[in-house]
């Protein structure tokens, strides 16, 4: 073998394995930015693995994910976002309410958002419209906000006339006191007093239950929160002890065992994110992709919960539910 071609066998052969190390560090990051816990939202992040699936992207396979979980610390949001975007990942995916893209658009203007939320982009000025977003985000509108004239509308077909209504909600959550308002307005239109008790840890959950048994007993509206969904076998444990009827905004709660449940499927949410965060990689920009509006509301009650809180479920009630848990 000549001399030259026995030189370039050798850098070909060094050359490779450095070839490789490039490609690997070459692989697209995703920052995934949630506000609450990563335990009880596994299964909502293997949904969003689903829709990634979907567009050819498989985690540790061909794209990484960096996961920042706020533990229901909504304060230390910003610098779960802020680290992200000095990670320099290729888009960043928030869930969890409000308050994870609100701390995503003030740390980056050129980093793509795919976010999923509860209230309105377009009103909260977070997109210039839902068919063309501009800027550097989109998503999904999971619309839990709309939902709680309804959700207070269900909770009074179960409680005797007179009973009055509480409301549970966290005040470190961007949207409460909109929720609370919209809550108080509905139950007061109807001649129902309303009481609001406020939560910001297990610990206060715990306390708002304590005080609440001591008032007139009636219904309770759990108000859309995060933290509150990472917390929901505490809460539908203690509604149970405590006899409280309550209605909840997603079926997960319903599936632990609270009573009823009337919000969007929050699974398709994460599976869309997941297809959506797919066509980012492969180079289509936020701006052009319309945020989605999920439009199907489903009713899910709890039949054994009913029966345990001794209360019958109106036959009119049931024949509209979605899914009965019996």
């Amino acid at each position: 073998m000549r001399r030259r071609q026995f030189l370039g066998l050798i850098g070909g052969a060094m050359v490779w394995p450095f070839t490789a190390r490039a490609q690997q560090t070459a692989m697209p990051v995703i920052g995934f930015l949630n506000s609450a816990s990563a335990a009880p939202f596994a299964h909502l992040v293997a949904a969003f693995h689903r829709g990634l699936q979907e567009t050819g992207f498989v985690e540790d396979r061909n794209v990484a994910v960096e996961y920042r979980w706020a533990q229901g610390r909504y304060d230390e949001v910003p610098a779960l976002a802020a680290e992200l975007v000095r990670r320099q990942v290729s888009v960043i995916v928030t869930s969890g309410g409000d308050n994870p893209l609100f701390a995503a658009k003030a740390a980056t203007a050129t980093i793509p958002i795919i976010f999923n939320i509860g209230s309105d982009p377009v009103k909260a000025g977070l997109v210039a419209s839902l068919a063309r977003p501009g800027g550097n985000a989109t998503g999904v509108n999971i619309i839990t906000a709309e939902l709680v004239e309804t959700r207070v509308g269900l909770l009074l077909e179960l409680i005797p006339a007179g009973q009055p209504i509480a409301v549970l909600v966290n005040p470190n959550f961007a949207p409460a006191a909109t929720n609370a308002r919209e809550a108080e307005a509905a139950a007061r239109a109807v001649g129902r007093q309303v009481a609001v008790f406020a939560a910001r840890t297990e610990e206060e959950i715990t306390s708002a239950f304590a005080t609440m048994v001591q008032a007139p007993r009636g219904g309770l509206l759990v108000t859309a929160d995060p933290f509150f969904n990472s917390r929901r076998e505490q809460i539908v444990t203690l509604a149970a002890h405590n006899s409280i009827l309550a209605i909840y905004e997603f079926r997960e709660f319903a599936e632990a065992g609270g009573l009823m449940s009337y919000g969007t499927i929050l699974p398709e949410a994460y599976r869309l994110q997941g297809v959506y965060t797919g066509r980012i990689l492969k180079g289509e920009k936020p701006a052009d992709l319309p945020v989605v509006q999920l439009s199907k509301f489903e009713l899910v009650i709890n039949l054994q919960t009913a029966k345990a809180l001794g209360v019958t479920i109106p036959s009119s009630l049931l024949a509209r539910a979605d899914e009965v848990i019996e």
